[in-house]
């Protein structure tokens, strides 16, 4: 294992500590495999399969190893299989972080707080899976823990990001200190953005318990007074879409201007492409194919868009490429 030194920029006297590049590329290896892991949550939630291990956490159905599993015990104990490979993952990228960098590197905190998250976000889905809030469940205690499950799980894939990106940097806490207003406007831009993804995950939640016979069909539940209240719900999804839009959009302006560009260019793909797969989803009624589609490119471009934020916020101080041991 390479260990981090201090390199000296050319033309000047900072210095900016030298990273793995294995470190770095397992850094973003673990926030793909999270993705991974993310999609597989919505499958179980998709295909109704919540409850395939019955309550029992963490046995399965009472066993380590479920030997005679149906369908959705198969596909609820894959998750939480994914879910303990993630665990061991963010235990290796925390040790790595620590024993592959120097003192001071920002990155640090960000291994940190994903195994803080991680560990709650075991936490919360043991509590759903206990409680029963799973499958056919439609109580408002289903929709405050899973809006909690949910933040908490971008909160955990933003970490990640922020560990892999601060690690391809190399950036030091001193470096951090950008611009407060840009600072402000990159969490009002993330929080919006995390509202989004929270409601669609409900919107998905409805469609999935309250199938549509028809798109017409599927608007009259949206407005109609006796209408279940997690579908009346899924207006927010759009509307917060539209608002959160509109900071994303002020963030690429000061990503042009910040140099850059190419990331800012990957975030205004993505958000199209996001934009595209929601109408499609309406269109075709949520299918589950639809569902895991749509969330993958949610995945994708909160990822970017968290990238974005920092790139803005927090520019680097210099204009040299970090170096990166071999």
């Amino acid at each position: 294992m390479a260990t981090a030194g201090a390199v000296k920029v050319p033309g000047g006297s900072t210095t900016r500590p030298e990273v793995s590049r294995a470190l770095v590329r397992f850094g973003w290896a673990v926030v793909g495999y999270n993705v991974l892991v993310i999609l597989w949550g919505a499958l179980v939630r998709a295909t109704g399969s919540g409850a395939g291990c019955g309550n029992h956490w963490p046995l399965c159905n009472g066993e380590v190893i479920p030997l005679s599993p149906r369908i959705d015990t198969i596909i609820e104990f894959t998750h939480r299989c994914m879910t303990g490979g993630s665990t061991f993952l963010v235990i290796g990228l925390l040790i790595w972080t620590f024993r592959g960098t120097v003192k001071g590197l920002a990155a640090r905190a960000f291994a940190v707080a994903s195994m803080l998250l991680l560990l709650n976000e075991a936490f919360l889905g043991a509590l759903l899976v206990k409680l029963g809030y799973v499958t056919g469940n439609q109580s408002m205690g289903r929709v405050v823990v899973l809006s909690i499950h949910l933040s908490n799980t971008l909160l955990l894939l933003a970490a990640l990001t922020l560990t892999a990106r601060l690690l391809t940097t190399g950036q030091r806490w001193a470096e951090l200190r950008g611009s407060k207003t840009k600072k402000t406007w990159a969490l009002l831009g993330l929080g919006a953005t995390l509202v989004v993804g929270v409601s669609g995950s409900l919107a998905a939640l409805g469609d999935t318990l309250f199938p549509a016979s028809s798109l017409r069909a599927a608007f009259a539940q949206d407005f109609a007074a006796d209408s279940p209240w997690l579908l009346r719900l899924r207006g927010v999804h759009p509307v917060s879409a539209i608002v959160a839009a509109a900071f994303v959009l002020w963030l690429i302006g000061q990503a042009r201007r910040a140099g850059e560009g190419k990331l800012a260019a990957i975030v205004v793909g993505l958000l199209a492409f996001q934009f595209a797969l929601g109408l499609a989803d309406v269109l075709l009624l949520a299918p589950v194919w639809m569902q895991i589609l749509h969330l993958l490119g949610a995945d994708l471009y909160w990822v970017a868009l968290v990238a974005l934020a920092a790139a803005v916020s927090s520019p680097q101080q210099i204009s040299n490429t970090l170096n990166i041991a071999s």
